[in-house]
């Protein structure tokens, strides 16, 4: 089953950050797209912007401030990030962010995660950023900890990187879970 048919991705918001007009551009950009036909709009989630996207000075929103603002301006688009990385983000307030978005957007959420790839933006961070064997094995645990969260109502899960205890997730998704897209590419797992 598919989720989507069509989606586009604003990976970059520009390389000038001209305050607010950076915001509204985006917000453009998603309500054509919704009225072209597209059914899905992401965004990245990432602390700075890659060489590609206009290097680490310029703008990038933190994505799911971005991503409840465009489910404000739009009706129709699933929302996504394209991909949450689990280094940078805890799965339980994950999960929690994501079903939020799902509830403010009516139902129109889906959960990307992916293990991590930026090693620059980590460093410039301070965030660790381990082996590819260990993003991954983080990446499972990270998947069992949200699909808990997003589907049951209430979670415990005990891994070696993430952990929920007697854990709650309320509001409760709209469709009763949130379906899940996992993103990634490179070396294999060791």
């Amino acid at each position: 089953m598919s989720v989507f048919k069509r989606g586009l991705h604003l990976g970059s918001y520009g390389s000038v950050d001209d305050g607010a007009a950076v915001f509204e551009r985006a917000c453009a950009s998603a309500i054509l797209a919704e009225q072209a036909g597209f059914d899905a709009i992401s965004v990245p989630d990432h602390l700075h912007q890659n060489g590609t996207g206009g290097g680490p000075q310029s703008p990038m929103f933190e994505a799911y401030t971005m991503l409840g603002a465009l489910a404000m301006r739009t009706t129709k688009v699933k929302l996504f990030a394209l991909v949450s990385p689990v280094t940078l983000r805890n799965p339980g307030l994950l999960a929690k962010a994501v079903t939020s978005l799902d509830v403010i957007s009516a139902g129109r959420a889906i959960l990307g995660l992916g293990a991590a790839w930026d090693v620059d933006e980590h460093a410039a961070f301070g965030v660790d950023f381990p082996s590819t064997g260990e993003r991954m094995d983080r990446l499972d645990e990270a998947l069992s900890v949200c699909k808990s969260l997003m589907t049951n109502e209430q979670s415990t899960f005990a891994g070696r990187h993430y952990s929920v205890a007697d854990a709650y997730n309320s509001p409760r998704p709209i469709r009763g879970s949130i379906p899940v897209l996992v993103g990634g590419g490179g070396e294999k797992r060791t």
